[in-house]
Parts: structure tokens; sequence; C-alpha cells
């Protein structure tokens, strides 16, 4: 059960803290001020306005609400690959669906108000952004990409199952063949509420039947898919493992590539020169991923992460010398919704990051890729998306896995941290009701040991 904390009285609320962060200069300004009324941020600095209700968050650091370029909000692996395709086939979507809202829980109590959600099934995304948007599930701000748009056989494709046993995928799924499929599956996902756009011009490291680095989809359907994109206002996110792929979407035009894991050099200088940004997550853990991580996967999945491991590191880092635009992504769901993503973005820092560049890639860049002017950074008259961490992240970034305070659009979600329910929770009240004889018990207590009542007295 949730509890959400909703801010609506007459008078503004004033965060206090011992300093916040600038997102747009990348240092801290001391001391933090933030002044919210309705769902806007009125004041940054000052002092607190008469008659303001003030919270007081001590030794923090108030941030702009962060964000995530790349989650799947609507499912998470677990430990084992062969179950999580179990139960795919055999989950209805309607059980997902709650799966999804405790997802998007986490997400926003992690410090992240704001995400784009690249590709998922039966419509679970435009559910769960619907019913946030109005209220009925917490969770963050969700630009939301339904189907991914991809080849037969490629990455957005199911994986080989015979076809007599699972339905294969059509253009209404995202699967298209030549130039006008394409835009017609580009069509499809808006239909039904896309607001970005999620494509495949390369294989996939999770996928079971294509090489990680293949061009999946020619130079003509890319060119297609981005522009029929672009001519309903949407942006386009390029999957990309593979470096020709890549090569191919960024001359199509495309606003993001996501993963880049084997880009060179050039492709990176003319990501550089055409504005394109690159969305590297999932940021590799420091030194690789524990082996039982590798092992959950088949074979041939596993010969493909490990390229991938070996592959990233240099990637990044030559990202980040040329300086190409860095925007941070998860990729979550491939880890846990609400702990993968800030923990990755402590990763940032140990390939070469500042923490304050870290903090801007999940604020006012990934703003910027997502095309909204409304939020990534803490200033009047932005929305009311507003976070706090114990202590100084520009000194121990992280302080980010810790987030204590979370606002989003002037209502809050948490405040402080959460509490262990306890092994054992004795309950006393003045009474008793004895369900078999009908009766009240007075000066009655119940003892509870995790979920059963071991004693009543």
């Amino acid at each position: 059960m949730f509890l959400i904390l909703a801010v609506l009285l007459s008078s503004p609320i004033a965060l206090q803290s011992a300093r916040m962060f600038d997102a747009k200069k990348g240092v801290n300004v001391q001391p933090g001020l933030v002044v919210v009324e309705g769902d806007k941020i009125i004041q940054v600095g000052g002092t607190v306005p008469p008659g303001a209700q003030v919270i007081d968050l001590g030794d923090s650091t108030l941030l702009p609400g962060l964000m995530d370029a790349h989650t799947h909000l609507t499912f998470e692996a677990g430990k084992s690959w062969y179950r999580d395709s179990m139960d795919g086939l055999l989950r209805f979507s309607t059980e997902q669906a709650q799966y999804a809202g405790e997802y998007a829980k986490r997400t926003l109590e992690a410090g992240f108000t704001s995400v784009r959600d690249l590709g998922s099934g039966e419509y679970i995304d435009v559910g769960l952004r619907n019913a946030i948007d109005k209220g009925y599930v917490p969770g963050p701000r969700m630009i939301i990409a339904v189907h991914a748009i991809g080849s037969r056989g490629g990455h957005a494709d199911n994986d080989p199952i015979p076809f007599d046993r699972s339905p294969p995928a059509t253009v209404k799924e995202g699967i298209c063949a030549g130039a006008d499929q394409c835009r017609d599956a580009v069509r499809w996902q808006m239909k039904y509420g896309a607001t970005v756009i999620k494509f495949m011009p390369s294989g996939g490291v999770l996928s079971l039947g294509d090489p990680v680095d293949a061009p999946e989809l020619s130079q003509d359907e890319m060119n297609a898919i981005v522009e029929e994109a672009h001519h309903w206002g949407r942006k386009a996110a390029a999957h990309c493992h593979g470096d020709t792929a890549a090569k191919m979407a960024v001359k199509a035009g495309v606003d993001s590539i996501e993963h880049g894991t084997f880009l060179q050099p050039d492709t990176l200088k003319e990501m550089k020169k055409r504005g394109t940004y690159l969305m590297p997550g999932p940021i590799i853990q420091p030194g690789g991923p524990p082996e039982e991580e590798v092992l959950k996967y088949p074979p041939a999945i596993q010969e493909k992460l490990r390229a991938a491991d070996k592959a990233w590191p240099e990637m990044i880092r030559n990202a980040e010398k040329i300086g190409v635009q860095i925007a941070f992504g998860s990729d979550s769901g491939v880890g846990p919704h609400g702990k993968t993503n800030p923990q990755q973005l402590t990763w940032l820092v140990d390939y070469g990051m500042t923490p304050a560049q870290a903090l801007q890639s999940a604020t006012i860049t990934d703003a910027r890729l997502f095309g909204v002017t409304d939020r990534g950074e803490l200033a009047k008259g932005m929305l009311a998306d507003v976070i706090a961490v114990p202590g100084d992240p520009l000194k121990d970034i992280k302080a980010i896995q810790k987030v204590s305070f979370v606002m989003k659009g002037g209502q809050i979600y948490k405040n402080g941290p959460v509490k262990e329910q306890p092994k054992k929770l004795l309950l006393k009240a003045a009474r008793l009701f004895d369900s078999q004889k009908g009766v009240l018990i007075q000066g009655a207590s119940v003892l509870i040991e995790g979920e059963k009542i071991t004693a009543v007295g």
C-alpha cells in the first residue's frame, strides 16, 4: 500500500536544505530554498515568503527530479532467463499491469520523476502512463514508444518460438519489411499513444536469433521511420549496438543512439557534428557484471554479453573525449527498477565523468533529449519535481542512491527513509472483538510475527 501526501494547501511550500544543485552550472548553491505553489516552482533562493509552510530537510541537497531516457517499466528480469520466458508466455497482461504499477512506484521513490519508456507489449505502457497521469498510480511522467519497430527475426521481433505455437508479430506490433510498411508501423504506434518512436537498426544482446552488431533495417527503411516520426512531431530513438547500423541511423537523422556498444570514433564524431545524443545504458558495472548474471542466460546470449562488456568501456571513454552529448538511461527492466537507475548513475563517475556531469546527464541533458522545457532544473516556472539526498552528491555521488525526499508536480511521494517492517509487532488497544463469541475483550493485545498472529491476550 502506498501513501501519497498531496500538497493541496493554499499557502506555498518552502523546501529548505543545506544546499541545492544548479543543473545548468553544475555547482551547488548554499543554502537551498525552493518554493512551490500548486504544481510549479515559484521561487528559488532568497528568503522564505510570509505564510509559507516550511519543510526543513536539514543537511541534504535539493535537486531537480531525475530523468531516465531508457526504461522498460512494464517488466523486470529475474534470476532466470528461462523462468522469465515462461512467465511471459503464461502471464495475462492484466496481471503484468499490476507489476508495472509497482515498478513505476519504485522508480519514482528512487527520485526519477520523468522517463522515456522504450518498448512494451500489449499496450501496458499506454495504460500505465494514463493511470499515472490521472493520479491513480504513483509513478514518473512517461514518454512512451508502445511497440519497438524492426525487422522480421530481428531484435524487435519475438524469439524464434515455432510460429504455430506463438502468433507471429505484424506491422501493428512494429514488424515491417520495406519503407512503406515501416511508415505504417510508425503510424500504428502513434495511433495508440506513442510519444516517441523506438526502432531497432541493429541486433540485440538479449535476443536469441540475431547477431548483436548486424544491421537489421535498410537505409530506406530507417529513413522512412525517422522521417515519419518527425512529421508527427515525435523524436526517434535507435537501438544500436553495431557501428554500421548506427552510421545508417545517424544518416537518417535519428535523435538518439541507444546503447552504442561497438561505436567507433568516426561515428561518434559524426554524432557530435549532427547533435545526435548517445544514451549509453545500461552502464556496465566497473569490472564487469557478476558471473552469475551472465550465466542465467542461454549460451548464445552469454557470448554476446561478454563481447559487449569488453567493448563498451572504450566506447564510452571515446564518446566523452570527443564530446558527444551523453544522456542518462539505465535500460531498467533488464535490472531492478528503482535500484539499477541510481546505481548506474554512480557508475558513470567510474568511467570519467565528474559527479556534476553525471547529474547533468540525468537532468538538463535528458530534458533536451526528451524535448521538454518544463523540467530538468530548479528554476522559477518549472514543474515542481524536486528531490533531496542526504549530504553532498558532488562530493560523494553514491548519495544519489539514498533519496530521502521526492516531490512530483507539487505532491510529496516520499519524505524520509522507508522503514523496514519489524519482525515482531505488538498491537495494543482498549478492547478486542472476539468474533467467535461475539463479545469485546477489555485491555487486549495481539502479537504478530511475520504474516501470522502468534499470541492474543
